[in-house]
């Protein structure tokens, strides 16, 4: 069987590592306990944590143990890395109804019977803390000259780090010696940025036990021009289809760049690399048999096949020029709203489909907008009762965006 190190180099995931041999032959080996991290900061995980959550699956199918860690002490103080400012303070109870529905998201792709993964709550033992013995235990070990060498640090400083926010390097590293201790956990991962922490569990654990653990972190999901994905009109892209629905969830997967296909595949599906390579060397109009595969393969992984299917169905009839009952991003406008008409530059506002009325000129000035299918040429066109088919209109802005008026 083949290491999981060579998997994961593989498809793009590992950036660094602290001993790299030295993890190799671990992971081929032994199997290991080694756990990840997620402050329940929000009420869903996001594209950024399915890379993690991809990095845990890909462990255990080859044998190895995850332990995902909900954050539940280190979301009171807030981790400062990537930020420009203080994350806002959450209370106690927030932070617990967040945590539970992560745990639901882990359980769709972790096994957790016969203890080949775990959950567990940094609470449990950072929220009991004495602070005075905390910092005698753990806080001597820490240089703070050198902690202010971090990039999670370093980049705050002239704009203002808060005492809060620089102990929270200290509780991630407890959190790996707890997790040594407790459950003989002996790798954590995490994303790119939180190399610092990682690398301050390692030598906390040293220092405390004289034992050798270790740290590897992964790619961030970057575009081609090393832009963070994961991004859309309505803010983050989220794994819970109240907050992303499906089809928006698909279409975002569907109109992503030609170049980025090849390393989304890699990343986000179990799909083997000869055929992911196949697919990200298509061109011109056959790359979108690869994007087609890769929308279909991540929202089937995450929302479940039905969801998928009715998703990509949707998606085909609206690239087809059928509306039909297509489930594309919805708004609401009451009939009082619209009266004895709206002109089409205040619907597009409605749809949120432009930034500026400026904008919405120029786009119908370029053939770029069609109401029901049907070009529009005149920005001063009136959107009456008698356009709405069942209480329904259908915009498109451009080849891919989509939006429909629900008369209410």
């Amino acid at each position: 069987m083949e290491s999981v190190f060579d998997v994961l180099q593989e498809r793009g995931f590992i950036e660094q590592c602290t001993h790299e041999e030295e993890i190799k032959k671990l992971l081929a080996e032994e199997s290991v306990s080694f756990y990840i991290g997620f402050d329940p900061t929000a009420d869903s995980l996001h594209i950024g944590h399915f890379i993690q959550i991809m990095v845990m699956a890909h462990m255990q199918r080859h044998g190895h143990r995850p332990i995902a860690l909900i954050g539940g002490g280190t979301t009171m103080i807030g981790d400062p890395s990537g930020r420009s400012d203080m994350r806002q303070v959450m209370t106690l109870e927030r932070i617990v109804e967040n945590g539970e529905k992560f745990k639901k998201v882990f359980e769709k792709f972790l096994t957790f019977e016969d203890d080949k993964a775990v959950m567990l709550n940094n609470a449990q033992w950072l929220l009991p803390l004495n602070y005075i013995d905390f910092l005698r235990e753990i806080g001597t070990h820490f240089s703070v000259n050198r902690m202010l060498t971090a990039d999670c640090y370093k980049s705050r400083l002239e704009k203002g780090l808060t005492f809060l926010e620089f102990n929270y390097m200290l509780l991630q590293a407890y959190d790996f010696y707890v997790l040594h201790k407790e459950q003989g956990c002996k790798m954590q991962f995490g994303g790119n940025d939180q190399w610092s922490n990682i690398i301050a569990g390692v030598e906390l654990v040293r220092r405390k036990d004289a034992k050798q653990v270790y740290g590897m972190t992964f790619s961030l999901l970057t575009t081609s021009e090393g832009i963070k994905m994961g991004k859309t009109a309505k803010g983050a892209l989220w794994l819970d289809p109240e907050k992303t629905s499906p089809y928006e969830f698909y279409q975002y997967w569907r109109n992503i760049a030609d170049a980025d296909v090849e390393k989304c595949l890699a990343l986000l599906t179990f799909i083997p690399m000869d055929e992911v390579r196949r697919l990200g060397a298509l061109k011109d109009s056959k790359i979108n048999q690869a994007k087609e595969i890769l929308a279909y393969t991540v929202t089937e992984i995450i929302h479940g096949t039905e969801a998928a299917q009715e998703a990509q169905n949707a998606a085909r009839k609206l690239f087809a020029g059928d509306q039909g009952d297509a489930e594309i991003p919805s708004v609401d406008l009451s009939q009082s709203e619209l009266g004895d008409g709206m002109d089409i530059l205040s619907i597009l506002e409605v749809a949120k489909l432009i930034p500026t009325r400026s904008e919405g000129r120029r786009l119908i000035d370029q053939g770029g907008v069609l109401l029901n299918g049907e070009k529009v040429s005149d920005f001063k066109l009136l959107v009456t009762l008698a356009d709405f088919k069942d209480k329904k209109i259908v915009l498109k802005k451009g080849k891919k965006a989509f939006k429909q008026i629900n008369l209410v």
